[in-house]
């Protein structure tokens, strides 16, 4: 039975708080440094520390160097280290993805190629330490499942090695595209990009505290301690239950019949609900009153999507109605899991059955995209990375996909 680690980042995340928390959360310093050991890295201690962060007690984590590495990291160095190591392949894996995906935010942000990247922020060995152990500390904690809250960035500004930046800097901007980000609290930073990318890497979805049950409670604090305020990020960990527990939320089916609207508004329409929160649009023919052809569009959308879902139909189409529905769903509990193929990484999502069956599919878009690059069929893209997921993983069983 494997576990569930859900980030609660109410201020933020950073890689030295993600180890921090997970420590406090139960992970045996000794047995982190003990497996870290794989990485056949020298220079470095860990050191444990309880401190106070505002009204909160919590576990810091520090990386004690004595020899840092003589030069900036390039990508491809990382990637070396990283394969000369004994690590499980599940932990090679996901930290390979964690950098891939630091050098693809900083060359959006400094206007370079991913491979020219040079990590001189995150390139130090504290940083490296701070990556291999988060996803090898969730690794060793049994973690088969994580989920996050939405992200507290910060704000004001921040001076690092290129000069004045706005919170969030370029690169945690970049990477919380597609998270669920906000501001609060003090004047500062309270979103890294190691942090990010490790939460990108890591979590499988971005919403409220999921139901767990007996969940430990872990704090792990941040570098900074703004007056009055609690700069820790807290992680919850429990047991996943023995019996698949299919979460059920409710969604809104809002349809409309439409027989005067130009064939080629659809595709439109269909990108602009998109857009705005609907988790589904179909197009259904049918034949309407007096014989002639038509469409039902219907789109699934939360409740609170509902008013954006409807402007589009009433703007985009040409209905003067629709009919609205509450329906309860349930849904398999999914997570992402990165894999290498030739000419880039496909996240897998993969979704649990029971009974220790999962199945498992390639997203489409990392697929296209990498087709798009390298010219190659895009079905033998999707074959490389079901065939990448399926060495990947060690668990039990097989994997429908």
């Amino acid at each position: 039975m494997g576990r569930h680690l859900h980030f609660d980042c109410f201020s933020g995340v950073s890689g030295d708080m993600v180890l921090g928390a997970l420590v406090d959360a139960g992970l045996p310093l000794a047995n982190l440094v003990r497996e870290l050991k794989r990485l056949k890295l020298a220079g470095y201690r860990l050191e444990q520390q309880q401190v106070h962060r505002g009204a909160l007690h919590a576990t810091k984590i520090n990386v004690v160097i004595r020899q840092g590495f003589d030069r900036p990291l390039t990508l491809a160095r990382i990637h070396r280290v990283l394969a000369a190591s004994t690590l499980p392949a599940a932990v090679k894996e996901q930290s390979r993805a964690v950098f891939d995906r630091l050098a693809e935010a900083e060359g959006l942000a400094h206007r370079v190629a991913k491979k020219d990247v040079h990590f001189h922020e995150v390139g130090v060995i504290d940083s490296f330490i701070d990556v291999v152990g988060g996803v090898l500390g969730c690794h060793l904690l049994g973690v088969t499942q994580v989920t996050s809250s939405p992200v507290n960035v910060g704000a004001g500004t921040i001076r690092t090695a290129h000069g004045l930046l706005p919170v969030p800097g370029p690169a945690v901007a970049a990477l919380a595209k597609g998270i669920p980000i906000y501001s609060d609290g003090p004047r500062c930073e309270l979103a890294t990009p190691t942090g990010m990318a490790l939460l990108r890497t890591l979590a499988s979805s971005f919403r409220p505290m999921p139901v767990l049950e007996s969940a430990q409670v872990g704090y792990g604090a941040g570098d900074a301690d703004p007056e009055g305020w609690p700069n820790v990020l807290r992680v919850f960990l429990a047991d996943e239950q023995a019996a698949v527990i299919r979460p059920t939320d409710v969604v809104v089916q809002i349809e409309t019949n439409l027989d005067d609207l130009t064939p080629q508004a659809y595709e439109h329409v269909m990108d602009q609900l998109f857009s705005v929160g609907a988790l589904d649009v179909t197009l259904t023919p049918v034949i309407m009153k007096r014989s002639r052809p038509g469409v039902v569009v219907s789109c699934l959308a939360a409740p609170e999507k509902l008013d954006a879902v409807l402007e589009v139909l009433f703007l985009e189409t040409t209905a003067l109605g629709v009919r609205l529905q509450e329906l309860a769903r349930q849904v398999l509990a999914r997570r992402f899991v990165a894999v290498k193929v030739p000419g880039g990484t496909v996240r897998m999502k993969v979704a649990a059955i029971g009974a220790g069956w999962e199945k498992a599919a390639p997203e489409y878009v990392d697929c296209k995209k990498i087709a798009g690059l390298t010219g190659r069929p895009l079905k033998d893209v999707m074959d490389d990375a079901r065939l990448a997921y399926a060495q990947l993983t060690t668990r039990k069983g097989r994997v429908r996909s």
